[in-house]
């Protein structure tokens, strides 16, 4: 860079050299919500002053780049801290999102994905955005804000036995980093498990987010969740509805003997109180039981000339009280 060239970024923040990093990101902050394009519509040097201040900011943020730019003044771009530069061409963004996603596309290189087992997966991971509607301005008032959050977060698929006894899994971020992610015991669908400092690269801070780890749950051929309890369908014969008695239900921590009141209906619910999913704070919640009067698929001859007699010595008419036109 020629010295008629040479950009005296502290003056074009306006900060000593002494400047913490945290002064230089609070005056950036104020200088780019002054100049930016949508609070100057129209204001063709007030964009190149906005680029400018990114510019200086992409330098004096990043320590390596701002201790060469110290020690070699003018020429320390020959010493390899040259900086990309902010040619932005604003009219190709629809928001200020676009832009940020833009900004942060440039620097954080992303998560990839890969092939997983079930010991070791790759994933790609999601950056979080803000979801606040329409371009309003205010997202830019602090860079802390979600849209521009190095946080990510990601799938991750558990069988319902990993979920309710806990896990170790091994994860590869990217092809290349591998990370070991304890799942506690317990751990319900749709909640997050977060992996601090293993997110995406912010570009502002040149700090890294946190992962955020969302659990899927495989479905259970007999268990499945309602709400904060298990649910569950018991077949029985018919004559167990008509006489009630003693069945013994699968539950999560073995089986339990449970007594059937004589009469139930199908589709009748029975509560097994603490035989649920474990709670974090201790205990579990309860099983429900959801009654399913199954009748035999084949008769032998002699079932069925039992069921014959019960026909014709049965009084009740479960019919009797149906509406007539």
């Amino acid at each position: 860079m020629p010295s008629t060239d040479f950009k005296d970024y502290y003056k074009i923040l306006g900060v000593s050299k002494s400047a913490s990093e945290t002064e230089v990101k609070q005056v950036f902050r104020k200088l780019a919500r002054k100049y930016h394009p949508d609070m100057n519509p129209g204001d063709k040097a007030a964009e190149a002053k906005f680029k400018e201040i990114n510019e200086a900011y992409e330098v004096l943020s990043d320590p390596d780049k701002r201790r060469k730019y110290d020690q070699f003044g003018q020429y320390w771009n020959q010493a390899g801290g040259s900086a990309s530069g902010f040619d932005f061409d604003f009219g190709q963004y629809g928001s200020f999102d676009d832009f940020i996603n833009e900004l942060l596309g440039r620097f954080s290189g992303g998560f990839g994905s890969g092939a997983s087992t079930s010991t070791e997966r790759s994933y790609s991971y999601r950056t979080s955005t803000s979801s606040s509607p329409g371009f309003g301005f205010q997202d830019f008032s602090g860079f802390n804000s979600p849209g521009l959050s190095a946080d990510s977060e990601a799938d991750l698929r558990l069988t319902f036995s990993e979920a309710l006894n806990g896990v170790e899994k091994r994860l590869t971020i990217g092809g290349t980093e591998t990370i070991t992610v304890r799942i506690p015991p317990g751990t319900k669908p749709e909640s997050r498990i977060r992996v601090k400092g293993k997110g995406q690269m912010n570009p502002l801070t040149q700090s890294r987010g946190d992962l955020y780890l969302k659990i899927k749950l495989d479905a259970h051929p007999f268990f499945k969740f309602d709400q904060d309890n298990i649910l569950c369908e018991l077949p029985i014969t018919p004559d167990e509805a008509v006489l009630g008695g003693q069945i013994d239900v699968p539950t999560l921590t073995g089986t339990v003997r449970m007594n059937i009141p004589a009469g139930i209906k199908s589709g009748q619910a029975l509560r097994l109180r603490g035989k649920g999913w474990p709670r974090a704070k201790g205990g579990a919640s309860d099983l429900v039981v959801k009654i399913q009067i199954t009748p035999p698929p084949d008769l032998s001859a002699a079932e069925r000339e039992l069921y014959e007699q019960l026909a014709h010595l049965r009084r009740f008419n479960p019919r009797t009280n149906l509406p007539k036109l």
